[in-house]
């Protein structure tokens, strides 16, 4: 598990079974006694990423003004997806065959809807538009075209989602 974890976290996205016996010094039927199909892997490393990360995004003081907070959230989400980005980008590409990972990314955008609204409880009385341009902000999509396509640093994705982020709030 760990020789797959640290692959995917250097960036290979799609690491083969070959490659994590390589890494883990081991076999590669002994990585297929640990988990039987790829299947296996997954919700291996999907465990061990939400014992991690999920107190991450959990996180933080919902306390203070509206501002306040929607800023703390910005620099909430970009910490969190900064920690889980190569691990989603893997299972984004793995996604389109995997049931369980089609389920997991399900879960993932309504843990991120209601954090999101426990930030902001504004929003329950806001329109519909206006909480679906915040939730699109603050996905996991949008830090990651900053960071990879945009090639933005932390810092400055961070600005640009609080930038965004402020203009839309300002809006409730």
């Amino acid at each position: 598990m760990q020789a797959l974890l640290a692959l995917v976290g250097e960036g290979v996205l799609r690491p083969t079974a070959e490659q994590v016996a390589e890494r883990a010094g081991v076999g590669i039927r002994t990585v297929f006694r640990h988990f039987s199909d790829m299947e296996g892997l997954f919700v291996a490393m999907d465990a061990h990423l939400v014992e991690e990360a999920l107190p991450i995004l959990q996180g933080g003081e919902r306390r203070g003004g509206l501002s306040e907070r929607a800023r703390a959230l910005a620099a909430r989400r970009a910490a969190f997806f900064e920690h889980i980005g190569p691990y989603k980008r893997s299972g984004t590409q793995e996604r389109w065959r995997s049931p369980f990972l089609q389920k997991q990314n399900r879960g993932f955008v309504r843990v991120l809807e209601a954090d999101l609204r426990d930030w902001l409880p504004e929003l329950a009385g806001a329109p519909s538009e206006l909480a679906d341009a915040l939730e699109m902000m603050l996905s996991f999509e949008a830090w990651d075209r900053l960071r990879t396509d945009q090639r933005l640093g932390p810092a400055r994705t961070v600005a640009a989602l609080e930038h965004a982020v402020l203009a839309l709030v300002a809006e409730l």
